[in-house]
């Protein structure tokens, strides 16, 4: 059994290298970021398992890949680049990694929070073409944020919002004992009472654009709206018009329907916004979680092989 890390950025070929183990099934390690689907098959020719980044694995390229067995995502998203029921008509197993970066991705978003609520991307536009704007900002001690999904990032951000005052109201789309600090409540009161809205949803065919045009009318005016978790949850045109017209306050943006953002998006047009580029998840203690976690799949995939 043998494994190929299709499409490798530098960071992650190095750590991969770093983390395995001499015992370890043999893993190649591609180190091509921009590998086209099409060109998988000869690649993955002979391997069983597929370690995923960021590369779109279509069921109809898969077909063409009669050794290929599994394949493992690196993240949780991986419904963005496959579909894990039609693979698994073909006999592949599609493995994702939960909860490697919770951490990252809630400072991320904390840090997306204060950054809209202070203006600070305006205003460094501003400063590095030679202004020195003094806009009035928002202070958050004593204010409300509430979170759209209670899972591991969620809670890591629920304790953030805490530790610095906030008061915390939380929705989940099962029933979820809350930590402490935490009040669960229904979407509606989440929406009307928050001064800071916070998503954090895995993306699938119930949460795509679950934050309809209609729901975010139902936002608190003024509010700040925050999402880490995928662009796809967002009714993104009803959001440009929210943010244009003043109804809320002011958006931190680390993912978006389209990725990269296209040259002259509306957002990118907005001096309410603060934008960054999907790099919630990116630190090194991340990084080591998830290739570790990856290397874990790998290695209970070929235990189980081995037991059969």
């Amino acid at each position: 059994m043998r494994a190929v890390f299709v499409d490798a950025t530098p960071s992650l070929g190095d750590v991969m290298e770093r983390l395995r183990r001499p015992d370890d099934i043999p893993v190649a390690i591609h180190r091509d970021p921009d590998i086209r689907p099409e060109d998988l098959p000869a690649l993955l020719a002979g391997a069983e398992i597929a370690i995923d980044d960021h590369t779109q694995f279509p069921t109809g390229i898969v077909r063409r890949m009669p050794d290929l067995r599994h394949i493992v995502f690196l993240g949780t998203g991986a419904r963005s680049y496959m579909n894990p029921e039609e693979l698994a008509a073909l006999g592949v197993q599609v493995h994702t990694v939960k909860g490697y970066g919770d951490t990252a991705v809630a400072e991320m978003a904390f840090a997306l929070m204060w950054a809209a609520a202070r203006g600070l991307g305006e205003m460094h536009r501003a400063v590095v073409a030679g202004g020195w704007p003094r806009p009035e900002g928002r202070q958050l001690t004593g204010k409300t944020a509430g979170l759209i999904g209670l899972g591991g990032i969620g809670t890591e951000m629920a304790r953030l919002c805490a530790g610095i005052g906030m008061r915390v109201l939380a929705w989940n789309r099962t029933p979820k004992a809350p930590p402490p600090g935490v009040a669960m409540t229904d979407l509606d009161t989440l929406l009307g009472e928050s001064d800071v809205v916070s998503l954090h949803l895995l993306l699938n065919d119930e949460t795509r654009g679950f934050l309809s045009r209609a729901r975010i009318a139902r936002m608190r005016p003024g509010a700040i709206l925050v999402n880490t978790a995928r662009g796809a949850l967002v009714d993104e045109a009803a959001l440009v018009e929210a943010l244009a017209s003043g109804r809320l306050g002011a958006a931190g943006l680390d993912v978006f329907a389209e990725e990269p953002l296209p040259p002259g998006h509306p957002l990118t047009r907005l001096p309410n916004v603060v934008l960054a580029s999907h790099a919630a998840f990116r630190t090194p203690e991340a990084t080591d979680n998830l290739i570790g976690a990856a290397l874990d799949h790998c290695r209970r995939i070929a235990r189980e092989a081995a037991a059969r």
